[in-house]
Parts: structure tokens; C-alpha cells; sequence
């Protein structure tokens, strides 16, 4: 399940989280875009849940600096001794650039030095070396983790999913389809973990549903990285008029172009039994961690969000 939750307040969500897995949950993942940092959920999901695998999918390996990043992570690992999981990405141009006042250089360069010093840093070593894309002078932790977190990296396409398999611990995904899974399972390689976020809307309205989905998936597909990605799963036709309104600066026109086969591919939606179906066919085609990112109906309250993680999760018998 992806942390904090909506609706509710992240402070009223400990419950929730603390009952997570005797509903057949395993992991709790947080996202890093204009809401919650990427950490806090997790150090509050620490204290509230002995049992939960905890992950960051992604905290931007731009907007943190190398040292305090290192620092974060090995505070979380404290905190969940081998449960934490830091998934680390190079996020996005709007992220970085335009809403951190930081250059979006050399993203590939980036991820790798990022891993590479991560690594090292966690383990305790003090390190002083020019990486390609910044340097470091004399760190080291001033408490190393007992047990340092595994690293996880997100990556869309080929080069990237590579690097992820070769010198990180599980490779991390998003927008994608179970048909696509073994595509990318196949560059990653058959000893990486898989972890990916599944956008769920749980609803009978299809409608409803699609008129959500379609407003995520503008959002979404427009992004270069997304965009490129897409076209190498094999949709570029299928999202390329929507991009062509979307830059034309038509937002409905856009919206009005992504068809319900798309809509149906990328985003789970149904009753609640129908999306943990759906969910399934992910592991079933070769995904090893689920992510949910759950997207509930407008006006959906806090104890219909609780009745709906509920109704998802895995030990749900209705």
C-alpha cells in the first residue's frame, strides 16, 4: 500500500497502518511529489507496524544532497532494522527544476553515482571522491545502520532498468500494464526484485473511473521520460494524440483522446474483488511487489478509505 493514505490526516492514520498486515499486506511504500516527503510516513509507519517491509518509491537523487540523504536513509534503517527499503530515482524536470530551482543535468550519471555512493556511505566508510556529477569531501555517518537498508532504483527503459539490476537491489516501476511486465522483467533479469505502483480505483462506476484515470494519465504521459517509455512498451500510437493536443495546449481535446482500452490497460478499476483480481495478473505475469496507489472516488470519507484498504487487501474475503 502506498503511505500516507488520502483523505484522512497522515497523524490519524496509525490504525490503519498498524492493521495492514492481517489484511494480507506486506509492504507500505511512500511517494515524494507535492504532498508528504518520501521518510516521515515511514518513520511513523516504523513506530505503529513491526511487521511492514517499508520503502521510498522514489525519494529524487537531485534534491537532496548526497550527505543528507545518507543521513535520512540510515535513520529510517535505525528504525526498521532490515525492513527499510531506499528507492531512489532521478524524478522529473518539473520536480527538480521547476519547483526546486535545481538543474535536471545528466539524469543516468546521476542515479549511478547516487547508488554508488549510497552504498558506500551506509556501510559505514568515509568517503572523499569526484563523482561525475558532484563530489564529496571527508563523510561519513556518524552512525552507520546496523543493518544497512537494501537500494532500490526506479527505471523506465532499457539503460536504466540495467543499471538498476547490476548495482541496486530491486528495480522500480510505474504506469504499466501485466502485459508489459515481462518486457521489463526480461532486461531486469530473473534476480532482481520487480516492484512497481498499481494505480487503484475502486469503483463499479466505469465511468467514474475512466473520467479519474484519463486526468492521471494526461498528467503522467506527457512527461519526456514517460512518454519514451510508453513508446518502448509499444503505445506511442495509441498516446500520440493525445500528446499532440496536450502540447497544442487543448487539455480537453487531450483528455478526450486517451480511449477506455488505454484508460482499462493502466489504471485497475471495479468492485474492490475485481481490482485484487487485476492486481494478481501483475504477480501472475511476473511482477514480485505491487504496489497500490490507492485513488479513491470523489467524496470517498476516512472510514470509507479504511473500508476500502480493507476490502483490497489480500486476506479480504469479500
Amino acid at each position: 500500500m502506498t503511505l500516507p493514505l488520502p483523505v484522512i490526516p497522515l497523524a490519524q492514520q496509525r490504525e490503519i497502518i498498524a492493521g495492514l498486515p492481517g489484511l494480507g499486506y506486506t509492504d507500505a511504500w511512500s511517494a515524494e511529489v507535492s504532498g508528504s516527503d518520501g521518510f516521515t510516513p515511514l518513520i511513523l509507519a516504523a513506530q505503529w507496524s513491526a511487521e511492514l517491509r517499508l520503502g521510498t518509491a522514489i525519494i529524487p537523487v537531485y534534491t537532496r544532497g548526497p550527505g543528507l540523504l545518507a543521513m535520512s536513509a540510515a535513520t529510517l534503517a535505525d528504525l526498521a532494522p532490515g525492513r527499510f527499503v531506499l528507492g531512489i530515482g532521478t524524478s522529473s524536470p518539473v520536480i527538480v527544476e521547476q519547483w526546486n530551482g535545481i538543474e535536471f543535468e545528466r539524469p543516468y550519471q546521476r542515479a549511478r553515482d547516487t547508488l554508488r555512493f549510497l552504498g558506500r556511505a551506509l556501510a559505514g566508510e568515509k568517503i572523499t571522491e569526484d563523482y561525475p556529477t558532484f563530489r564529496v569531501r571527508g563523510f561519513r555517518l556518524e552512525s552507520p545502520p546496523a543493518t544497512p537498508p537494501a537500494i532500490a532504483l526506479a527505471a523506465l527503459r532499457p539503460q536504466m532498468i540495467r543499471l538498476a539490476a547490476a548495482e541496486a537491489s530491486a528495480v522500480i516501476t510505474n504506469w504499466l500494464a501485466p502485459r508489459d511486465v515481462p518486457k521489463v522483467r526480461a532486461v531486469a533479469g530473473p534476480g532482481s526484485e520487480l516492484v512497481a505502483r498499481i494505480f487503484v480505483c475502486p469503483t463499479a462506476d466505469a465511468g467514474l473511473a475512466r473520467a479519474i484515470a484519463r486526468r492521471m494519465i494526461a498528467a503522467y504521459m506527457t512527461v519526456p521520460a514517460y512518454a519514451a517509455f510508453h513508446e518502448w512498451l509499444g503505445r506511442g500510437d495509441a498516446m500520440r494524440p493525445m500528446r499532440e493536443a496536450w502540447a497544442a495546449g487543448d487539455r480537453k481535446g487531450a483528455l478526450e483522446k486517451i480511449d477506455d482500452e488505454l484508460v482499462d490497460d493502466l489504471v485497475v478499476h471495479g468492485a474492490p474483488e475485481a481490482c485484487r483480481e487485476r492486481v494478481a495478473q501483475y504477480q501472475a505475469s511476473g511482477l514480485d511487489t505491487p504496489v497500490i496507489g490507492l485513488v479513491p472516488p470523489p467524496g470517498t470519507d476516512p472510514a470509507g478509505i479504511a473500508e476500502l484498504v480493507a476490502k483490497l487487501g489480500a486476506a479480504s474475503t469479500g
